[in-house]
């Protein structure tokens, strides 16, 4: 693991995506740490999910650039750093 700043990462999911499984066990595995939140059970969490402009889950801020979806190649590069 390199030493630069971790950057911040902030999970929006559901409890029933799938996707949203396979991102966090990405993240996970590769010992990145991130905040997530259920935008089903938290109204906060939903209120800035919508601010976002998307309409599904997963959704991942990196710092401040947004991914939509699970895209492990997409995640390899942006991490590359960090893992």
């Amino acid at each position: 693991m390199n030493n630069l700043k971790a950057p911040r990462v902030t999970l929006y999911t559901t409890s029933r995506c799938p996707n949203c499984k396979r991102l966090k066990q990405w993240l996970v595995k590769h010992k990145l740490r991130f905040q997530e939140f259920d935008i089903e059970r938290n109204q906060r969490a939903f209120r800035e999910f919508q601010r976002l402009g998307t309409r599904g889950v997963p959704v991942l801020l990196v710092d401040k650039q947004q991914i939509n979806g699970f895209d492990p190649k997409r995640l390899q590069k942006l991490f590359k750093h960090h893992i």
